[in-house]
Order: structure tokens, then sequence, then C-alpha cells
């Protein structure tokens, strides 16, 4: 599995380019060959894939009974705007101008490093995500991962 780890702070160009951080690049092995994949995130951010992940999270989704309603409008929705990024010669990708409106990026923004995906957000609205971290983030970490050493331990 490609583990992916760090928050970049970058800035578009004019023409609505990002230039991929050095240290990022040299994680996404084979990027210049594969590519990438861009698509919406589940909140208002991006979510850049390398193209592996993103054919094995595509497979997944054909496992889908796709006569259900509710997993036709699932993939639907999580496939809507996906499109393809290559970097160029000075290593930029052209973020497609609708994906980067509905995210609310023109300028400043953060690539979050998301275990094997990255979240692509406007800079203030990744900040804001952080405002309340101090007071609910052991809560989180106890709902979320607390009990997961007993179901280890129980075999459960």
């Amino acid at each position: 599995m490609t583990q992916l780890i760090g928050e970049f702070d970058c800035k578009l160009d004019a023409k609505g380019r990002l230039m991929v951080p050095v240290l990022l690049k040299k994680q996404l092995v084979d990027v210049e060959r594969e590519g990438l994949v861009v698509n919406r995130g589940f909140e208002k951010n991006l979510v850049i894939y390398p193209k592996k992940v993103w054919d094995e999270t595509v497979a997944e989704l054909a496992k889908l009974n796709m006569f259900e309603a509710k997993n036709r409008e699932f993939v639907r929705s999580f496939q809507r705007g996906a499109m393809p990024l290559t970097l160029d010669a000075a290593g930029r990708v052209l973020l497609p101008k609708s994906l980067a409106e509905y995210a609310g990026i023109s300028g400043e923004l953060v690539l979050a490093c998301q275990l094997d995906k990255i979240e692509v957000w406007d800079k203030k609205s990744y900040d804001s995500l952080f405002d309340d971290v101090p007071e609910n983030f052991a809560a989180l970490a106890e709902e979320v991962m607390g009990s997961k050493n007993r179901r280890d331990e129980d075999g459960k």
C-alpha cells in the first residue's frame, strides 16, 4: 500500500497550475509514468489519487450492485468531475477549473497526505477544520480507536 506523509502549503499560479512539492513528488513513485487522478472529496475539498490507488478504488466500486439506486447514486457522486492529472516538465499539474471552484481554491492551498491519497484544501478552510482540535481530538481518538485493542485481543 502506498503510504504518503506530509502537509504542504502551496499556491496556484495564474493558469491554475500547482507545483508538486519535491518531498511529495519523491513519495509518488512512477507518477510521471502512471499519472494521477483528481476528484471531489467528501467535504469541500479535492482528492488526488496515484493512478494505481484510483484503479483499486474503482475496482471496488465495480463490485457494487448497480441495480440498487443508492449504489448508482454513490458511484455517480464519487466519480463526478474526476479527471486525470499529468505532471508537466516543470513538475506542475493543472487543476481543472470546475473542481477548483467546487473546493473554493483560488490561491493558497494545502496538500494534506491521508494514507494513500492527497487531500487538496483551500488554506483557510483547512485551517478552520482544526480550530477545536485540542478539545475534541482526544474524544475522537477514544471513539474511533479506543476499543480497537480490545477487539484485537478478544478476537472480536
